[in-house]
Order: C-alpha cells, then sequence, then structure tokens
C-alpha cells in the first residue's frame, strides 16, 4: 500500500493550527491529544514538536490535568487588561452619550469614536484610541447611526423607486 501524503504540508499545519485556535472546543480537543501522546509514552518537547506548540505549554496542561483532571484541560476565564474607565466614569459617560455632542461642549451633532475619545480626554485626562471608543459604544449599548444624507430638491417619489431594497 501507497504512503499517502499531503501536498502542501506547510500550509495545511498553518491552517489547521489556526482553525483549532478558533474555537475553545478544539482548542481543548487539541489540550487532549497532548496529555493523550505523553500518557503514551511521548515526551512533552516531542509532543510539542508534533503538535506545532511550546514544550513549556504541554507541561503546563499536564500539570493542570494531573492537578484538576479533565477541567484542567477547559479553557479558564481571561481577565484581560483592566479597564482605564471605572463604574463612575463609565456611568458619566453613559449620560453624555445622551445628549448631543455639542451640549457637552463639543462640535458636531452625533457621537462617534473621535468625538467619544475628545470627550474622555477633556473630561477624565485619559486617552483613548478611536476604536477601544467604538466598543465602548457597544459595551454601553449605543450604536454608530448615521443619518441618510438627504439632496436637495429632490423628488422623494423618485427617489423611493430607485432605492435598491424598496417595493417597486
Amino acid at each position: 500500500m501507497r504512503a499517502l501524503t499531503i501536498t502542501d504540508p506547510a500550509a495545511v499545519i498553518l491552517g489547521l493550527q489556526d482553525e483549532i485556535r478558533r474555537s475553545e472546543e478544539s482548542r481543548y480537543d487539541h489540550r487532549l491529544h497532548g496529555v493523550l501522546l505523553v500518557a503514551h509514552g511521548l515526551t512533552c518537547p516531542e509532543v510539542a514538536n508534533l503538535l506545532g506548540d511550546a514544550p513549556r505549554s504541554v507541561e503546563y496542561w499536564v500539570r493542570s490535568f494531573e492537578e484538576r483532571g479533565l477541567a484542567g484541560l477547559r479553557e479558564g476565564e481571561r481577565s484581560g487588561r483592566p479597564g482605564r474607565l471605572d463604574e463612575k466614569q463609565l456611568r458619566g459617560m453613559s449620560v453624555a452619550l445622551r445628549q448631543m455632542p455639542r451640549d457637552v461642549g463639543l462640535g458636531g451633532n452625533l457621537w462617534d469614536g473621535k468625538t467619544l475619545a475628545a470627550w474622555i480626554a477633556d473630561k477624565y485626562g485619559i486617552d483613548l484610541g478611536v476604536r477601544q471608543c467604538q466598543r465602548l459604544f457597544r459595551q454601553l449599548g449605543f450604536r454608530l447611526r448615521k443619518p441618510r444624507p438627504s439632496i436637495a430638491q429632490a423628488d422623494p417619489a423618485r427617489q423611493k423607486a430607485h432605492k435598491k431594497n424598496s417595493k417597486r
């Protein structure tokens, strides 16, 4: 019987590793396989080399399994970096977002990431990036809504007929 081969093993390995990292289930299964290989007698560096992980990671999996069983291989909670705004500041920001930016001393009629970043820097002295401010909108339950531009002296009936989603 002829040995099977993969045509582009480097690309396949990278793709499979990305797929494993994509979900908690597959990361758990990946750890299970690593511990299983160690149980079969392979060393942690050998398993790490086979699975494409660091030997220290495999050692960590084995120790966690020894201490807590299968629960030690499950994905743990990751706290992440602490937020730079406290609860009181977030409540103040939520109140401000319910007003127009010009009502709180800024220019413009709509809140966006740049406007919120400027307000936070002015009010609290904390510099946040635009992307982080956009995340704060979602965290506080706000959505970015932009008004549709209207063309002066346009015929509303012709505009409706021209719209892609309108019923003709």
